[in-house]
């Protein structure tokens, strides 16, 4: 593939795809898009661990070639654009990308890039996975409990991004057309958005869940939908979840409404819960669940709050991944007040990078990094969010933090 403005590196190889699997390479080309804001310093400590434990780990069999590419304002400063055709082809043609925060507004501007990375790629499934990491300041008593993987669908729903504003000629031409042939009383003054959930994006999200569930041999997979209101959207994806669980998956599956007592042996559960009472589930009975799959709205509120009880944005990893792409990102925003101080906790992009590793077959460092991550934790030499909150803990910057998790692989 011809690029305009990137070059290619010259060492390290292309991730490839054989048939539907990824086949990694000992020395992959792996690029990655720095972030605006907090980006720069949470890259730089995210590549330096993971220099070290793929280093210590593999004996320098297998090294990681990072190559950067460019979104948000270096891209705008490099290309004249925010999200340059050169990013969307290397993420295409190099299969795994990893990024940094990038800047949204906030009701004017430029749409967000993430969405549009997301849909553009069709990187349909937001992958969340939250657990707790001994050491880590928490708001519940029982912050060990949690260990759940949010699979949260990301092209359809109010993140599809299909609306007008309130006064705008297409929204005064929508809000006629259905009070006048739908028997609808929209107010004329209204802002209107359209929230379409589809057949075809439930199953594909609710089988990635379940393909997740088989492999790591887990006990239940819960659709999380607010069908009792929204019927033909939220209820239809309830519904198409356990269509898809029936009859892809028959021989592995089983409805909780069918259980008479313990679950067949190697049998998923499959489990629905209305979004609201779903909030307070995690809260009280959180150990009842392990993979979630969900629309996109809910899964956004529902993997924030998870994280909120194991330590916030700062160390909640995320992935976005379609079927041969995946592009691991940090969670939070781009902090632009903390801009080159050298102080945020890196975690999140970090805890992204191990999901990376892991995605690339890489058990062997993430587990490494996991560990190293955890011990750095326990000896209380934290970044300023968790030392705020510890006691007895040496605040440490972001960089110097990175070192202390490589001196502890």
């Amino acid at each position: 593939m011809s690029y305009d403005r990137l070059q290619e590196l010259k060492s390290g190889t292309k991730v490839q795809v054989r048939g539907k699997d990824l086949v990694v390479p000992d020395d992959p080309i792996i690029p990655f898009i720095e972030g605006d804001g907090i980006g720069r310093d949470i890259t730089k400590a995210t590549h330096h661990v993971l220099n070290a434990a793929v280093e210590k780990t593999y004996g320098g069999k297998r090294k990681i070639h990072w190559w950067e590419i460019y979104a948000g304002e270096k891209a705008q400063a490099k290309y004249g654009e925010l999200l340059p055709q050169d990013t969307i082809h290397a993420i295409s043609d190099y299969r795994i990308v990893i990024k940094g925060p990038l800047t949204t507004p906030v009701g004017g501007g430029f749409r967000s890039l993430n969405v549009t990375l997301r849909q553009v790629l069709d990187l349909y499934a937001c992958v969340r996975p939250v657990k707790y990491y001994p050491g880590v300041p928490s708001p519940v008593r029982h912050p060990e409990k949690m260990n759940v993987v949010i699979f949260r669908e990301n092209t359809e729903d109010v993140y599809a991004g299909i609306e007008w504003a309130a006064g705008s000629e297409k929204a005064i031409k929508a809000i006629t057309l259905l009070n006048e042939n739908l028997g609808t009383k929209i107010r004329m003054d209204s802002g209107i958005g359209i929230k379409p959930i589809s057949r075809f994006a439930s199953h594909r999200l609710v089988k990635m869940a379940i393909e997740h569930a088989l492999r790591h041999n887990l006990k239940s997979v819960t659709l999380v939908h607010k069908g009792n209101i929204q019927k033909f959207t939220e209820g239809a994806f309830r519904d198409w979840g356990y269509e898809l669980a029936r009859t892809e998956y028959a021989d592995r599956t089983i409805a909780e409404d069918q259980l008479t007592g313990a679950a067949p042996a190697g049998k998923v559960i499959m489990k629905d819960r209305i979004a609201d009472s779903m909030f307070q589930q995690i809260l009280t009975r959180t150990d009842e669940y392990e993979v979630i799959a969900t629309t996109n709205l809910n899964g956004d509120y529902l993997s924030d709050a998870c994280a909120a009880q194991v330590g916030g944005l700062g160390i909640a990893p995320g992935a976005n991944i379609g079927d041969q792409v995946a592009l691991f990102e940090a969670t939070h925003g781009s902090a632009p007040k903390y801009t080159d101080k050298d102080m945020v906790n890196p975690g999140s992009l970090l805890l992204s990078a191990v999901m990376m590793l892991q995605y690339m077959g890489w058990e062997e460092a993430a587990n490494a990094v996991e560990a190293a991550f955890t011990k750095t934790i326990q000896q209380k030499r934290v970044t300023y969010d968790l030392a705020r909150q510890t006691e007895g803990a040496k605040e440490l910057k972001t960089s110097e933090f990175g070192s202390a998790i490589v001196e502890n692989l």
